[in-house]
This record gives structure tokens, C-alpha cells and sequence, in this order.
């Protein structure tokens, strides 16, 4: 019997490498989210998400809520909140946060928003850069859970001082719902790391 190339063993190897990167950067995701005691910042920064008629969505709704309780408690002094105009859409998600903010009772002046965000990248490079503008140095990076790990690289990756404030609630909480969030986030999150040395 003829023995494998050793071109055909180094696919193998290549292959299980692969999967075992993917796997861990999959439980990485998973696991990165966990509940953990905030920590005091200049700000919270609230990463956008969907609106609907001028409503936070689910998702946007426990995001901004949680960053009006970090608020609420002492733990930041501003609230930052990020997104602009989806597509076909008449809202964005900065000022729809912003509203429900005011709403609840969130003094206008402790609010800030940028409007011209469409991704996580952007939500972050934009927060930051108007922070800066405002002397904000510290950040609570708030979002859903299984989206930590990557807004979190992302913060890192632009020099910004942030901590995971992940969302105690989530409209993701079955499983069904979280394996789709999980396998759409790794995709991101290894696309991003991947490009990233290519990045400026």
C-alpha cells in the first residue's frame, strides 16, 4: 500500500488546524459575553441596531437601557449612542436612542450621538472620535452579549481605553435565536481579523 504524499497529510493538517481556530474563536465568542460588574468610564458607548417606526427594536431597546443604568448608577457620565439611517428607512438609530433615552428621563446634556454609523466599525470609530471632541477618554462598549468579543477587537484596534459592558437582557435567549447571532458573529469577527493587518 503507497503512503499519502506528505502534500496530502499537510491539507490534513492545515484542515484540522482550521477547525480547531474556528472552534475556539466560536467558544471565545460565546464565552466572551458573560455578565461581568461594570467598571466607572467617562462614557457608555451603545451600539446601534434596528428601529421600526421610530421605535428601538428589541435588541436596540436592551442595549439602551442598560446604558441608561450604567448611567443611572454612577457608572458613566455620558451616554453615547451610534447609528445612522438603515437602508430604506427614516430613522436613525442614534436619535431614535436618543429619544427613548429623554423618555426615561436621561438629562438632554448627558446624551451624545453620532448619525452617520452603518457598522460596528464604524459605530466605534465615529463614538470615538466625538468623544475625543467632548474629553472622553473611558469607555463602556455596550451591545448584546455574543457581540462583545468582536466590538471589543475592534475598540482595542483603534487605541480606545473600553471594557465589555455586555447586556444583562437580550432578545437573543434561545437557543435558536443565539446560534444564528453566533455563527454571524464569528463570521465577522474572523473576516475582521483577517483583514485587519491590511487596514489603516
Amino acid at each position: 500500500m503507497k503512503k499519502k504524499p506528505v502534500f496530502y497529510k499537510l491539507i490534513i493538517v492545515a484542515f484540522l488546524i482550521a477547525v480547531l481556530s474556528i472552534g475556539y474563536a466560536a467558544y471565545d465568542i460565546w464565552t466572551f459575553g458573560k455578565p461581568r460588574v461594570p467598571s466607572p468610564a467617562d462614557a457608555a458607548i451603545v451600539l446601534g441596531a434596528a428601529v421600526s417606526d421610530g421605535k428601538p427594536s428589541p435588541v436596540l431597546r436592551a442595549r439602551i437601557d442598560y446604558g441608561i443604568w450604567l448611567y443611572e448608577h454612577g457608572y458613566v457620565q455620558k451616554i453615547i449612542f451610534t447609528g445612522g439611517m438603515g437602508h430604506g428607512g427614516q430613522w436613525t438609530e442614534a436619535v431614535v436612542s436618543r429619544d427613548y433615552a429623554l423618555e426615561q428621563g436621561v438629562a438632554p446634556e448627558a446624551i451624545l450621538v453620532e448619525t452617520n454609523s452603518t457598522i460596528t466599525e464604524e459605530n466605534l470609530r465615529f463614538a470615538s472620535k466625538l468623544a475625543e471632541e467632548h474629553q472622553l477618554h473611558t469607555f463602556a462598549i455596550v451591545s448584546d452579549p455574543l457581540h462583545m468579543k468582536r466590538a471589543l477587537t475592534i475598540a482595542k484596534k483603534l487605541g480606545m481605553d473600553a471594557y465589555s459592558a455586555p447586556t444583562p437582557s437580550s432578545a437573543y435567549k434561545s437557543l435558536q435565536t443565539k446560534l444564528p447571532f453566533l455563527f454571524r458573529e464569528l463570521f465577522y469577527y474572523i473576516g475582521y481579523n483577517v483583514m485587519s493587518p491590511f487596514r489603516s
